[in-house]
């Protein structure tokens, strides 16, 4: 069977009738309104008639001006904003059935047969009784006269397609939930600025996070924040949990470390059940350690503020594909979920995931732990897995003198844990990004606790021509996860003519690995390098390229080191400059974004930030094309829309520039609207790396020292030397739809755009007729309509995200 997804084309107004109505239900969430306004648009696209329904099933109970039309502008500016802005609320009244009769009785009256439902499992599952009801409840209707024999036959049929909408991403079935992602960000910017005070002060802070009976939040961000300690309910410490607590925050102070941050989960227990609440954790360390202590509870701050780019992205792709899979229901389709299983949305059977969420519960009850950890899903059990393996890590005291710096390379009868210790290195080839110093101090951090000896190259290529090499200790990268830019520091040289001198050094340290982590001049020193191989020895060693650049331009992977963190750069940035123009007249801003030849920035911060149109050189356009765009600004407008965002990748056009698109959409939109311009430039490479470019550093360089170990215990010779020249020796690590992969670097050249800096073949692009789609972009409506990725037989929506 072909690997390759197939696509199938879906025609404007091709469910012209059809009534649409969409809800949020439950706990509010940040990326709701994005995936409401890819609801409405993807229904008014098909050509359905689409209605809110205000404050969840209480609205849809009382009915009345609680069930509104949409319209295009009525979605309008509302994708930046947390929250829903329907509306939510608890309903007493849906839950007996003289309530969801009622319910019904709206729906028919004004058409509506399909429901997107945005929420928890409570929500779906009233949903799903709902829809096992409605034929016994058109019956009763129609037995009392309230509806018609015709509208009974007509409205037969009621079909459910659910969205979880959940800060804690406590439902099964989906890696992560709409609002999980920006929860994140608000606890990583709490404890971000608490650090910076208990450095002052060498306090313990103990951080109570939300997600009721779910870690997820407490583990992720205790591995993105170099926590010292965790506590989550899925995952009880044991017994003696107060000594193993109070022996690791010694160990850590007499380390030299200023501060200690404990994460508790608001559901945390003990083995026996017991709560672990955040003042008995405290009184645990004042008593025993006499540490000064705080207790810092986030509460709601996490649930609000502006959704992050990767929910607004997630609330659009599902909300377009919950419209796609009720278009595509049958009277025997189940009612289903859309959820996101590793990089891929796909559509799961609602009342399955519901049974299994419910399990985790029971499991949890019977002290099943290990049962309910993998009930949670395969992203649970991986984050779980890292941030275990990183916390049992320790500085071995034979390794290390006082100051914790490594003191020799090992031999092997004085090797730690009874293995093997190598000498690898790390350092960087490219431009900075987000996620670098995340990757060195997990790969470090790593090599110390197997026993090998780690070296960090000091500014790339040069750095190790002059020798700018430093043996790496287990204090040396504390503090760095949350760190922006490059601490090893990173220059774009290429090998290039030095490759004698490169050689040379690698033979001086006796370095028996390397990993690079950068961009396309990481991807093109790795060739460079293994291409020298038959003439230099030294690089007969495993390579391993970390991709990191905001670019994302690099073949191997659908995902760089520090993308995630420009994106919200950029998102947050196009949100200041719309709100700039808060009460002023019609206004378009014309703005330009890094990428080089490649336009995922501008596609996906398109996406992300709700703008109108985004040119990218890869999606070639003419005058005519601008011109379209203009006029439909101004229809736009004419609408009632007041603010126009346009995107433009900086390499997009070497004539169409960022001044002429400006001057043309001055020109052309006098007397209708105004103009300005900004050029982003290097602030989409700066500040501090998101949780999601900390994970997944921390990860791929956790994953690629198993990868190196592997290769280095096949290869290694008596007298500790390495010759491995077969391609498979010399990798990239990326991700890869659903997993992360080890591809050879030979492997990718042929599919490689050199010229450009950019693989032929790049997934996102598939999200082009998604952005347009929401943009109400026309001419894609008629020449181009959309595709739906289907594979394995299950339909997915436009394109993996992560």
């Amino acid at each position: 069977m072909d690997d390759e997804p197939k696509q199938r084309f879906i025609e404007q107004g091709s469910h012209k009738g059809k009534g649409i109505a969409v809800f949020t239900s439950g706990g509010d969430s940040p990326g709701m309104n994005a995936a409401v306004r890819a609801v409405v648009r993807m229904g008014i696209y098909l050509g359905c008639k689409v209605f809110f329904i205000k404050e969840g099933y209480q609205g849809m109970v009382d009915g009345g001006a609680n069930i509104e039309e949409a319209n295009w502008s009525s979605v309008s500016s509302i994708i930046h904003r947390g929250g829903t802005v329907i509306g939510s609320a608890r309903c007493s009244d849906f839950r007996d059935r003289p309530g969801r009769l009622k319910a019904a009785k709206n729906l028919v009256d004004r058409g509506i047969t399909n429901l997107v439902v945005i929420g928890g499992d409570g929500s779906l599952t009233g949903a799903n009784l709902f829809r096992q009801e409605w034929k016994s409840l058109l019956d009763e209707l129609l037995s009392t006269k309230q509806i018609t024999p015709e509208q009974r036959e007509k409205y037969k049929h009621l079909h459910i397609a659910g969205m979880v909408g959940s800060i804690d991403n406590d439902f099964c079935g989906t890696d992560m939930t709409i609002g999980t992602d920006s929860a994140l960000h608000r606890i990583i910017e709490a404890i971000d600025a608490i650090v910076s005070t208990a450095y002052s002060h060498q306090r313990t802070f103990i951080m109570e996070v939300m997600g009721r009976h779910c870690g997820y939040l407490a583990i992720v961000a205790a591995l993105t924040s170099e926590a010292d300690y965790v506590f989550c309910p899925e995952n009880p410490p044991p017994v003696d949990w107060p000594k193993k607590l109070c022996d690791k925050l010694e160990q850590e102070r007499s380390a030299g470390q200023r501060l200690n941050i404990i994460i508790v989960a608001e559901g945390a227990i003990d083995r026996d059940g017991e709560p672990i609440s955040a003042e008995k954790v405290k009184q645990v360390v004042v008593d025993n350690l006499q540490q000064d202590t705080r207790i810092t509870v986030l509460g709601h701050v996490q649930r609000g503020g502006s959704p992050s780019a990767f929910d607004r992205v997630l609330g659009c792709r599902m909300g377009a594909e919950a419209v796609m899979a009720l278009m595509e229901a049958t009277p025997e389709t189940e009612a289903c979920v859309v959820s996101l299983d590793g990089n891929q949305a796909v559509r799961l059977p609602l009342m399955e995931c519901v049974e299994r969420t419910k399990a985790v519960a029971k499991a949890m009850a019977d002290k099943q732990w290990e049962k309910a950890v993998q009930l949670r899903g395969r992203s649970f059990v991986r984050n779980l897995e890292t941030y275990k393996m990183l916390t049992r890590l320790k500085p071995p005291k034979t390794a290390f003198d006082e100051a914790g710096r490594g003191v020799s390379a090992l031999k092997k009868q004085d090797t730690l844990w009874g293995q093997e210790g190598y000498t690898l290195a790390v350092m960087h080839i490219g431009a900075p990004s987000c996620g670098m110093n995340a990757a060195v101090r997990s790969f470090v951090r790593n090599c110390i606790y197997r026993g090998d000896t780690v070296y960090g190259v000091h500014d790339g290529v040069e750095g190790l021509v002059a020798g700018n090499v430093q043996m790496m200790g287990w204090s040396d990268v504390t503090g760095w996860v949350g760190q922006g830019g490059a601490m090893l520091g990173t220059k774009r040289t290429l090998p290039g003519a030095r490759m004698p001198q490169i050689a040379a050094r690698l033979k001086e340290y006796k370095i028996q690995g390397l990993l690079i982590i950068g961009g396309f001049e990481a991807y093109q020193a790795g060739l460079q390098l293994t291409e020298n191989r038959s003439q230099h020895p030294e690089f007969c060693i495993p390579i391993v390229i970390i991709p990191s650049t905001i670019s994302n331009n690099v073949p191997g992977t659908e995902f760089s080191l520090g993308c995630d963190t420009a994106l919200n750069e950029i998102t947050e940035i196009c949100d200041r400059i719309r709100q700039s123009a808060q009460g002023t007249k019609r206004r378009v801003f014309i703005i330009e974004t890094m990428g080089g030849y490649c336009g995922y920035l501008a596609t996906v911060a398109g996406l992300a930030g709700g703008a109108d149109a985004a040119y990218i050189y890869e999606e070639k356009f003419s005058i005519k094309d601008l011109q379209q765009d203009v006029y439909h600004m101004a229809s736009k407008m004419a609408e009632g829309v007041q603010r126009g965002l346009i995107l433009r990748n900086e390499k997009c056009n070497e004539n169409y520039n960022t001044d002429f698109i400006y001057r043309l959409y001055s020109e052309e939109g006098k007397g209708l609207f105004s103009a300005r311009m900004n050029v982003l430039g290097h602030m989409q490479q700066g500040g501090s790396p998101t949780p999601f470019d900390r994970n997944m550093g921390t990860k791929m360089a956790a994953k690629s020292v198993e990868w190196m170990v592997g290769q280095l215990k096949q290869h290694c010779r008596e007298d500790g030397s390495i010759n491995v020249s077969s391609p498979d020796s010399a990798v990239m690590m990326g991700i890869v739809r659903r997993q992360y992969k080890f591809t050879p670097l030979q492997d990718l050249k042929a599919g490689t755009n050199f010229e450009h800096r950019i693989p032929q073949n790049q997934w996102w692009l598939k999200l082009r007729p998604l952005f347009r789609i929401l943009a109400k972009h026309e001419s894609a409506y008629v020449e181009e309509g959309m595709y739906i990725t289907v594979e394995d037989g299950k339909p997915t929506d436009l394109t993996h995200f992560i």
